[in-house]
């Protein structure tokens, strides 16, 4: 049986109809669509800026459900992670997935069609094979030099 989202307390279509500097906490977090493309390590190119990502994941991130371990506390442990909120969404849009909803609405862009929010079902996004379940390493077991082993290109 498909894993229900809970709307309660979620306007409708919000991400559509209200700015994202008037989200509330709630509804700022459903937009995340669980991919856990966001918690992959990434390299950056000095010279480009171009940025690649790496199979190799954020030692909280779970490997099953592409989601955080630790979510709540996670920067007990990782004190670097970055917490994206709609003042900070701009200067961080560049590395975030091409598929993520935070960059698609700070674009004015609509959600793709198997993000819960439209299907209803938390997992709709591994069903329709865009997110990272299966096919990472934790950093822990994969050295800084060895990254650029694992450049992948983002699923979408």
């Amino acid at each position: 049986m498909p894993d229900p989202i809970d709307r309660s307390g979620l306007r409708p279509r919000f991400w559509q109809t209200v700015p994202m500097g008037r989200l509330s906490k709630p509804e700022w977090e459903a937009l995340c669509d669980g991919c856990g493309k966001c918690c992959l390590n990434k390299l950056e190119d000095e010279d480009t800026s171009e940025v690649a990502l790496t199979r190799v994941a954020c030692r909280l991130l779970d490997n099953e459900t592409c989601l955080c371990a630790q979510y709540p506390v996670r920067h007990r442990f990782v004190p670097e992670c970055i917490v994206l909120t709609p003042k900070t969404i701009k200067d961080n849009m560049y590395w975030l997935p091409q598929t993520c909803a935070y960059r698609l609405v700070a674009e004015g862009r609509d959600l793709y069609p198997w993000h819960p929010l439209l299907t209803g079902d938390a997992n709709s996004p591994h069903d329709a094979g865009v997110t990272m379940r299966g096919q990472t390493l934790s950093e822990v077991s994969v050295g800084d030099d060895e990254w650029e082993d694992h450049i992948i290109e983002e699923p979408t």
